[in-house]
Protein backbone atom coordinates (compact mmCIF):
# COMPACT_ATOMS: atom_id res chain seq x y z
CA UNK A 1 0.00 0.00 0.00
CA UNK A 2 1.43 3.21 -0.82
CA UNK A 3 1.31 5.66 1.98
CA UNK A 4 1.40 8.97 2.48
CA UNK A 5 4.93 10.64 1.42
CA UNK A 6 5.28 7.85 -1.30
CA UNK A 7 6.92 9.12 -4.41
CA UNK A 8 3.42 9.55 -6.21
CA UNK A 9 2.53 12.20 -3.20
CA UNK A 10 6.13 14.03 -3.48
CA UNK A 11 5.68 14.88 -6.64
CA UNK A 12 2.32 15.80 -6.70
CA UNK A 13 3.05 18.26 -3.57
CA UNK A 14 6.07 20.09 -5.11
CA UNK A 15 3.95 20.78 -8.18
CA UNK A 16 1.15 22.22 -6.87
CA UNK A 17 3.45 23.98 -4.31
CA UNK A 18 5.42 25.71 -7.61
CA UNK A 19 2.09 26.12 -9.56
CA UNK A 20 -0.28 26.52 -6.92
CA UNK A 21 0.02 27.87 -3.74
CA UNK A 22 2.03 31.48 -4.62
CA UNK A 23 -1.27 32.44 -6.30
CA UNK A 24 -3.99 30.81 -3.44
CA UNK A 25 -4.93 33.89 -1.32
CA UNK A 26 -5.17 36.09 -4.17
CA UNK A 27 -7.51 33.28 -5.97
CA UNK A 28 -9.77 32.81 -3.04
CA UNK A 29 -10.26 36.59 -2.28
CA UNK A 30 -11.19 37.18 -6.04
CA UNK A 31 -13.17 33.89 -6.07
CA UNK A 32 -11.43 33.12 -9.40
CA UNK A 33 -10.75 30.22 -11.60
CA UNK A 34 -7.32 29.68 -12.96
CA UNK A 35 -8.01 27.88 -16.33
CA UNK A 36 -3.89 28.08 -17.10
CA UNK A 37 -3.55 26.31 -13.04
CA UNK A 38 -5.68 23.98 -14.28
CA UNK A 39 -3.62 22.97 -17.36
CA UNK A 40 -0.53 23.16 -15.46
CA UNK A 41 -1.86 20.25 -13.18
CA UNK A 42 -3.04 18.31 -15.80
CA UNK A 43 0.34 18.17 -17.81
CA UNK A 44 1.91 14.91 -16.48
CA UNK A 45 5.72 16.55 -16.65
CA UNK A 46 7.69 14.02 -14.94
CA UNK A 47 4.82 12.74 -13.13
CA UNK A 48 1.57 11.40 -13.82
CA UNK A 49 -1.08 14.18 -13.97
CA UNK A 50 -3.03 15.65 -11.32
CA UNK A 51 -6.67 15.43 -13.55
CA UNK A 52 -6.68 11.70 -15.04
CA UNK A 53 -4.69 9.55 -12.40
CA UNK A 54 -7.11 6.58 -12.23
CA UNK A 55 -7.62 6.56 -16.10
CA UNK A 56 -6.24 3.49 -17.74
CA UNK A 57 -3.10 4.10 -19.68
CA UNK A 58 -4.58 2.63 -22.90
CA UNK A 59 -6.85 5.86 -22.84
CA UNK A 60 -4.46 8.58 -21.82
CA UNK A 61 -4.55 8.55 -17.80
CA UNK A 62 -1.93 8.24 -15.00
CA UNK A 63 -3.09 4.79 -14.89
CA UNK A 64 -2.40 4.88 -10.86
CA UNK A 65 -4.08 2.84 -8.01
CA UNK A 66 -6.24 3.70 -5.64
CA UNK A 67 -4.01 4.40 -2.81
CA UNK A 68 -1.47 6.10 -5.06
CA UNK A 69 -4.51 9.02 -5.98
CA UNK A 70 -5.30 9.04 -2.76
CA UNK A 71 -1.13 10.16 -2.28
CA UNK A 72 -1.65 12.61 -5.45
CA UNK A 73 -4.55 14.39 -3.96
CA UNK A 74 -3.06 14.40 -0.52
CA UNK A 75 0.21 15.85 -2.45
CA UNK A 76 -2.51 18.68 -4.00
CA UNK A 77 -3.73 19.32 -0.76
CA UNK A 78 -0.62 20.01 1.26
CA UNK A 79 1.33 21.71 -1.81
CA UNK A 80 -1.68 24.32 -3.03
CA UNK A 81 -3.03 24.88 0.17
CA UNK A 82 -6.06 25.43 -1.39
CA UNK A 83 -9.13 23.35 -0.73
CA UNK A 84 -11.19 24.65 -3.03
CA UNK A 85 -8.99 24.39 -6.21
CA UNK A 86 -8.45 20.89 -4.76
CA UNK A 87 -11.94 19.53 -4.35
CA UNK A 88 -12.80 20.89 -8.10
CA UNK A 89 -9.83 19.25 -9.39
CA UNK A 90 -10.87 15.46 -6.93
CA UNK A 91 -14.21 16.18 -8.78
CA UNK A 92 -13.08 16.08 -12.36
CA UNK A 93 -10.39 13.15 -11.64
CA UNK A 94 -12.87 10.79 -9.78
CA UNK A 95 -16.07 11.73 -8.83
CA UNK A 96 -16.73 12.45 -12.88
CA UNK A 97 -14.05 10.16 -14.54
CA UNK A 98 -14.75 7.01 -12.41
CA UNK A 99 -18.43 6.07 -13.17
CA UNK A 100 -17.93 6.77 -17.13
CA UNK A 101 -14.87 4.35 -16.66
CA UNK A 102 -16.80 1.35 -14.38
CA UNK A 103 -20.01 1.90 -16.26
CA UNK A 104 -19.47 3.35 -19.16
CA UNK A 105 -19.72 1.68 -22.65
CA UNK A 106 -17.32 1.37 -24.94
CA UNK A 107 -18.00 4.62 -27.55
CA UNK A 108 -18.55 6.52 -23.86
CA UNK A 109 -14.80 5.60 -22.60
CA UNK A 110 -13.48 5.88 -25.94
CA UNK A 111 -15.10 9.84 -26.21
CA UNK A 112 -15.10 11.20 -23.12
CA UNK A 113 -12.38 9.41 -21.00
CA UNK A 114 -8.81 10.60 -23.09
CA UNK A 115 -9.97 14.37 -23.19
CA UNK A 116 -10.15 14.35 -19.02
CA UNK A 117 -7.12 12.61 -18.57
CA UNK A 118 -5.81 15.63 -20.44
CA UNK A 119 -7.81 18.52 -19.48
CA UNK A 120 -9.20 18.95 -22.45
CA UNK A 121 -12.93 18.43 -21.14
CA UNK A 122 -13.69 18.82 -17.86
CA UNK A 123 -16.30 16.86 -16.49
CA UNK A 124 -18.87 18.26 -13.44
CA UNK A 125 -22.01 16.89 -11.13
CA UNK A 126 -23.68 17.90 -8.13
CA UNK A 127 -22.69 17.26 -4.72
CA UNK A 128 -26.32 16.52 -4.25
CA UNK A 129 -26.00 13.04 -5.92
CA UNK A 130 -23.33 11.98 -3.85
CA UNK A 131 -25.45 10.98 -1.21
CA UNK A 132 -27.96 8.39 -3.18
CA UNK A 133 -31.34 7.84 -1.89
CA UNK A 134 -30.88 9.60 1.39
CA UNK A 135 -31.57 12.68 -1.09
CA UNK A 136 -34.22 13.35 -2.82
CA UNK A 137 -33.99 13.16 -6.53
CA UNK A 138 -33.78 16.61 -7.93
CA UNK A 139 -33.90 15.85 -11.21
CA UNK A 140 -36.93 13.32 -13.39
CA UNK A 141 -36.65 12.04 -16.64
CA UNK A 142 -38.89 10.53 -18.72
CA UNK A 143 -39.09 8.89 -22.29
CA UNK A 144 -39.12 10.68 -25.25
CA UNK A 145 -42.19 11.17 -27.44
CA UNK A 146 -43.77 7.89 -29.36
CA UNK A 147 -41.90 7.64 -32.50
CA UNK A 148 -38.59 9.31 -30.79
CA UNK A 149 -35.55 7.59 -28.85
CA UNK A 150 -33.84 9.03 -26.13
CA UNK A 151 -34.84 11.03 -22.56
CA UNK A 152 -36.46 14.29 -21.04
CA UNK A 153 -34.89 15.64 -18.12
CA UNK A 154 -36.19 17.63 -16.16
CA UNK A 155 -34.84 19.48 -12.97
CA UNK A 156 -32.65 21.51 -10.91
CA UNK A 157 -29.41 20.98 -9.65
CA UNK A 158 -26.79 23.24 -7.14
CA UNK A 159 -24.10 22.34 -5.42
CA UNK A 160 -22.30 21.45 -8.74
CA UNK A 161 -18.86 21.86 -8.65
CA UNK A 162 -16.91 22.60 -12.02
CA UNK A 163 -20.38 24.05 -14.04
CA UNK A 164 -18.62 27.57 -15.28
CA UNK A 165 -15.98 25.09 -17.14
CA UNK A 166 -17.61 21.79 -17.66
CA UNK A 167 -17.91 20.43 -20.88
CA UNK A 168 -20.50 17.59 -19.78
CA UNK A 169 -22.56 16.71 -16.43
CA UNK A 170 -23.19 13.45 -14.34
CA UNK A 171 -26.65 13.24 -13.65
CA UNK A 172 -28.90 11.28 -11.74
CA UNK A 173 -32.46 11.23 -12.50
CA UNK A 174 -35.60 9.63 -11.49
CA UNK A 175 -38.61 7.40 -12.77
CA UNK A 176 -42.04 7.91 -12.42
CA UNK A 177 -42.00 4.35 -10.99
CA UNK A 178 -39.03 4.88 -8.61
CA UNK A 179 -36.42 3.90 -10.66
CA UNK A 180 -32.94 5.94 -10.97
CA UNK A 181 -30.65 6.46 -14.38
CA UNK A 182 -27.35 8.23 -14.49
CA UNK A 183 -26.72 10.18 -17.41
CA UNK A 184 -23.83 11.74 -19.12
CA UNK A 185 -24.86 15.23 -20.71
CA UNK A 186 -22.60 17.25 -22.96
CA UNK A 187 -23.27 20.92 -21.92
CA UNK A 188 -24.22 21.97 -25.35
CA UNK A 189 -27.42 19.66 -25.20
CA UNK A 190 -30.69 22.34 -26.15
CA UNK A 191 -32.16 22.42 -22.83
CA UNK A 192 -29.38 22.80 -20.24
CA UNK A 193 -28.20 25.83 -19.22
CA UNK A 194 -26.07 26.87 -15.87
CA UNK A 195 -26.92 29.49 -14.03
CA UNK A 196 -24.32 31.07 -11.00
CA UNK A 197 -25.06 29.67 -7.44
CA UNK A 198 -22.39 28.70 -4.66
CA UNK A 199 -21.44 28.54 -1.15
CA UNK A 200 -19.56 31.03 0.73
CA UNK A 201 -16.63 28.18 1.05
CA UNK A 202 -14.44 26.89 -1.54
CA UNK A 203 -14.25 29.95 -3.19
CA UNK A 204 -11.65 28.88 -5.66
CA UNK A 205 -14.00 25.82 -7.25
CA UNK A 206 -16.01 26.96 -9.81
CA UNK A 207 -19.53 26.53 -8.39
CA UNK A 208 -23.20 26.56 -10.49
CA UNK A 209 -26.44 25.52 -10.73
CA UNK A 210 -27.28 23.21 -13.06
CA UNK A 211 -30.53 23.77 -14.73
CA UNK A 212 -32.51 20.92 -17.19
CA UNK A 213 -35.65 22.33 -19.12
CA UNK A 214 -37.23 19.62 -20.63
CA UNK A 215 -33.31 18.89 -22.02
CA UNK A 216 -33.63 15.72 -24.50
CA UNK A 217 -30.80 13.50 -24.50
CA UNK A 218 -30.08 10.16 -26.53
CA UNK A 219 -29.36 6.76 -25.52
CA UNK A 220 -26.06 6.90 -25.82
CA UNK A 221 -26.21 9.57 -22.97
CA UNK A 222 -27.27 6.68 -20.63
CA UNK A 223 -24.49 5.21 -18.33
CA UNK A 224 -25.00 2.32 -17.20
CA UNK A 225 -28.61 0.48 -17.30
CA UNK A 226 -31.57 2.00 -17.51
CA UNK A 227 -33.20 2.48 -14.06
CA UNK A 228 -29.68 0.91 -12.42
CA UNK A 229 -28.49 4.07 -11.16
CA UNK A 230 -29.63 2.64 -7.08
CA UNK A 231 -27.46 -0.23 -7.71
CA UNK A 232 -24.81 1.48 -9.89
CA UNK A 233 -23.48 4.86 -9.97
CA UNK A 234 -25.28 6.00 -6.87
CA UNK A 235 -23.30 3.24 -4.28
CA UNK A 236 -20.01 4.07 -6.18
CA UNK A 237 -20.17 7.92 -6.06
CA UNK A 238 -21.27 7.39 -2.41
CA UNK A 239 -17.89 5.81 -1.73
CA UNK A 240 -15.88 7.66 -4.18
CA UNK A 241 -16.70 10.86 -2.60
CA UNK A 242 -16.10 9.76 0.97
CA UNK A 243 -12.74 8.39 -0.01
CA UNK A 244 -11.32 10.78 -2.08
CA UNK A 245 -12.75 14.14 -1.31
CA UNK A 246 -11.49 13.41 1.94
CA UNK A 247 -7.60 12.98 0.47
CA UNK A 248 -6.81 16.48 0.26
CA UNK A 249 -7.47 17.23 3.42
CA UNK A 250 -5.38 14.95 4.45
CA UNK A 251 -2.04 17.25 2.74
CA UNK A 252 -4.18 19.91 4.29
CA UNK A 253 -4.25 18.72 7.68
CA UNK A 254 -0.26 17.88 7.51
CA UNK A 255 0.07 22.00 6.56
CA UNK A 256 -1.92 22.93 9.60
CA UNK A 257 -0.20 20.98 11.96
CA UNK A 258 3.01 22.46 10.44
CA UNK A 259 1.80 25.84 11.04
CA UNK A 260 0.75 25.09 14.51
CA UNK A 261 4.18 24.24 15.37
CA UNK A 262 5.43 27.32 13.64
CA UNK A 263 3.25 29.35 16.08
CA UNK A 264 4.19 27.29 19.06
CA UNK A 265 7.67 27.67 18.80
CA UNK A 266 7.19 31.51 17.33
CA UNK A 267 4.71 32.74 19.93
CA UNK A 268 5.81 33.67 23.07
CA UNK A 269 3.13 33.63 26.48
CA UNK A 270 4.23 35.25 29.79
CA UNK A 271 7.39 35.41 28.13
CA UNK A 272 8.10 32.10 27.25
CA UNK A 273 7.72 30.30 24.34
CA UNK A 274 5.05 28.90 23.46
CA UNK A 275 6.11 25.49 23.29
CA UNK A 276 7.15 25.06 26.33
CA UNK A 277 4.08 24.54 27.71
CA UNK A 278 3.11 21.38 28.38
CA UNK A 279 -0.69 21.74 27.27
CA UNK A 280 0.57 23.32 23.88
CA UNK A 281 3.35 20.14 23.63
CA UNK A 282 0.26 17.24 24.19
CA UNK A 283 -1.93 19.28 21.50
CA UNK A 284 0.88 18.77 19.28
CA UNK A 285 1.17 15.63 19.58
CA UNK A 286 -2.85 14.98 19.58
CA UNK A 287 -2.51 16.53 16.24
CA UNK A 288 0.14 14.08 15.07
CA UNK A 289 -1.94 11.16 16.37
CA UNK A 290 -5.65 12.46 14.79
CA UNK A 291 -2.99 12.58 11.17
CA UNK A 292 -1.62 9.47 11.20
CA UNK A 293 -5.25 7.67 11.96
CA UNK A 294 -6.91 9.72 9.68
CA UNK A 295 -4.24 8.39 6.75
CA UNK A 296 -4.37 5.35 8.20
CA UNK A 297 -8.54 5.04 7.55
CA UNK A 298 -8.41 6.83 4.71
CA UNK A 299 -5.66 4.40 2.77
CA UNK A 300 -7.61 1.65 4.38
CA UNK A 301 -10.50 2.70 2.32
CA UNK A 302 -8.61 3.35 -0.90
CA UNK A 303 -6.42 -0.39 -0.51
CA UNK A 304 -10.04 -2.23 -0.96
CA UNK A 305 -10.45 -0.10 -4.28
CA UNK A 306 -7.51 -1.65 -5.19
CA UNK A 307 -8.25 -5.45 -4.25
CA UNK A 308 -10.44 -5.75 -7.23
CA UNK A 309 -14.05 -4.83 -5.31
CA UNK A 310 -14.89 -1.13 -3.61
CA UNK A 311 -14.61 -0.11 0.09
CA UNK A 312 -17.56 -1.63 2.38
CA UNK A 313 -19.83 1.36 2.99
CA UNK A 314 -19.07 1.17 7.16
CA UNK A 315 -14.87 1.77 6.01
CA UNK A 316 -15.51 4.55 3.40
CA UNK A 317 -18.11 6.66 5.85
CA UNK A 318 -16.03 5.98 8.73
CA UNK A 319 -12.70 7.27 7.22
CA UNK A 320 -14.61 10.25 6.08
CA UNK A 321 -16.54 11.23 9.19
CA UNK A 322 -12.82 10.65 11.34
CA UNK A 323 -11.16 13.09 8.61
CA UNK A 324 -14.04 15.86 8.78
CA UNK A 325 -13.41 15.31 12.72
CA UNK A 326 -9.59 15.39 12.32
CA UNK A 327 -10.23 18.80 10.30
CA UNK A 328 -12.43 20.38 12.49
CA UNK A 329 -9.96 19.74 15.49
CA UNK A 330 -6.20 20.87 13.97
CA UNK A 331 -7.97 23.97 12.22
CA UNK A 332 -9.38 25.01 15.35
CA UNK A 333 -5.89 23.83 17.03
CA UNK A 334 -4.02 25.71 14.86
CA UNK A 335 -5.91 28.97 14.76
CA UNK A 336 -4.65 28.93 18.59
CA UNK A 337 -1.86 28.40 18.54
CA UNK A 338 -0.79 30.96 16.01
CA UNK A 339 -3.15 33.52 16.99
CA UNK A 340 -5.06 36.28 15.57
CA UNK A 341 -2.96 36.45 12.39
CA UNK A 342 -4.21 32.84 11.82
CA UNK A 343 -7.42 34.26 11.18
CA UNK A 344 -6.65 36.14 8.32
CA UNK A 345 -7.89 35.42 5.03
CA UNK A 346 -5.30 35.38 3.21
CA UNK A 347 -3.75 32.91 5.54
CA UNK A 348 -4.52 28.75 4.74
CA UNK A 349 -5.63 28.45 8.38
CA UNK A 350 -8.43 31.42 7.97
CA UNK A 351 -9.46 29.91 4.49
CA UNK A 352 -9.29 26.32 6.02
CA UNK A 353 -11.44 27.64 9.35
CA UNK A 354 -14.07 28.57 6.98
CA UNK A 355 -14.36 25.50 4.44
CA UNK A 356 -13.85 22.95 7.18
CA UNK A 357 -17.43 23.88 8.03
CA UNK A 358 -18.43 23.09 4.10
CA UNK A 359 -16.39 19.72 4.49
CA UNK A 360 -18.04 18.91 7.32
CA UNK A 361 -21.37 18.81 6.07
CA UNK A 362 -21.01 16.98 2.35
CA UNK A 363 -20.93 13.67 1.86
CA UNK A 364 -24.38 13.57 3.67
CA UNK A 365 -22.56 14.67 7.08
CA UNK A 366 -22.99 13.28 10.28
CA UNK A 367 -26.50 12.65 9.58
CA UNK A 368 -25.62 10.30 7.11
CA UNK A 369 -22.42 8.71 7.48
CA UNK A 370 -23.47 7.43 11.37
CA UNK A 371 -26.41 5.56 10.27
CA UNK A 372 -24.72 3.92 7.72
CA UNK A 373 -22.10 2.89 10.17
CA UNK A 374 -24.57 1.70 12.33
CA UNK A 375 -26.41 0.15 10.14
CA UNK A 376 -23.44 -2.10 9.32
CA UNK A 377 -22.55 -2.83 12.76
CA UNK A 378 -26.42 -3.60 13.35
CA UNK A 379 -26.19 -5.60 10.01
CA UNK A 380 -29.45 -4.04 8.79
CA UNK A 381 -27.52 -3.33 5.00
CA UNK A 382 -27.34 0.44 3.90
CA UNK A 383 -30.06 2.53 5.35
CA UNK A 384 -32.04 4.02 2.95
Amino acid sequence: MEMPHSPTGDWARERARRVAEPTAADRDRERRWDPRLFAELAAAGHGPGLIGPLVPRDLGGGGLSATQTVALLAGLGEGARDPGLALSVGVHAVLATVPLRAFGSPRQRQRYLPRMASGEWIGALSLQQTQGASVAPAVTARPAAEGSRGWVLTGELDLVAGAPVAHHFLVIAAHDDGGRTAFVVDRATPGLRVGEAGPAAMATCPWGRLVLDDCAVPDTAVLGTVGGAAGEAEPLLAVLDWVFSSAPWLGLIRALTRDAVEGARERRLFGRPLHHDQSVRFTLADLAARCELAEGMLYRAAEQFDSGARPSHRDAAAARLFVADAVRTVTDAAARLSGPLGLDSGHLIGRAHRDALFFAGTGGGTEVLRPVIAASLLDLGRPC
